[in-house]
Parts: C-alpha cells; sequence; structure tokens
C-alpha cells in the first residue's frame, strides 16, 4: 500500500510563499501520478497540480497556473509544491495524492481517480 504524509503547510500572507512536502512510500507499488488536491471549507476538493512519474508531464488548474510549481526528487520519493503569490482564495486543507495505474491526461486531475491520499496539510493565506 502506497503511504503519504504531507509537510510545510501554515500561514502566510497574500503575495507570500509556502512549499509542500509529500513524502511517499511506495511499498512495491508502481505509480504513475502524483497530485496535490485542496478542499475549502464548504467546497468540494479539487485538483491543484499533478505531475506524472519521472517528471515527464505537468499539469496545473487554471486557477494556479503562473504561480505554484509541482516537481519531484531526483529519488522521486518526494513531492513539492512551491506556491507563489498566494491569495487568501487559495486557503485550504491541500491533500497528496498518488494513483497506480495509467490514465488519460483529460483526466489527471480528477480527485476520484486517485487510490491514494494524505492526512492533508492546512494553509491559510490572510489578506
Amino acid at each position: 500500500q502506497v503511504q503519504l504524509v504531507e509537510s510545510g503547510g501554515g500561514s502566510v500572507q497574500a503575495e507570500g510563499s509556502l512549499r509542500l512536502s509529500c513524502a511517499v512510500s511506495r511499498n512495491g507499488n508502481t505509480i504513475y501520478y502524483m497530485g496535490w488536491f485542496r478542499q475549502a471549507p464548504g467546497k468540494e476538493r479539487e485538483g491543484v497540480a499533478v505531475i506524472r512519474s519521472g517528471g515527464q508531464s505537468r499539469y496545473y488548474a487554471d486557477s494556479v497556473k503562473g504561480r505554484f510549481t509541482i516537481s519531484q526528487d531526483s529519488t522521486f520519493v518526494t513531492m513539492f509544491l512551491q506556491m507563489n503569490r498566494l491569495k487568501p482564495e487559495d486557503t485550504a486543507m491541500y491533500y497528496c495524492a498518488a494513483r497506480v495505474s495509467p490514465l488519460g491526461s483529460s483526466r489527471v486531475l480528477v480527485e476520484s481517480e486517485y487510490n491514494y491520499w494524505g492526512q492533508g496539510t492546512q494553509v491559510t493565506v490572510s489578506s
């Protein structure tokens, strides 16, 4: 079973930056996609950024393009989300997720397509 542990959340003022990390334990599984999703109070969980294992392709929600960057370390055991120019509307619980089978690119930001989830880390942006 894949295990995911997020860290790096916190509180920041608007226009500030945060870097989220997700430590990955594959336990023998092949991961095809990993991503960051978020859920604000009273809203559904939404896809933020996804990376194909190996970093060949990256996908972003329109709301974060140009501000957020998803990456992996060289050993593919840690995934990152660099968040710059944060806005109050970025306030949410951020979750790391992994998928262990192939997926069409049109579905990579759909949360129901992911098999494994971390416990989440809170990001709060004040104006």
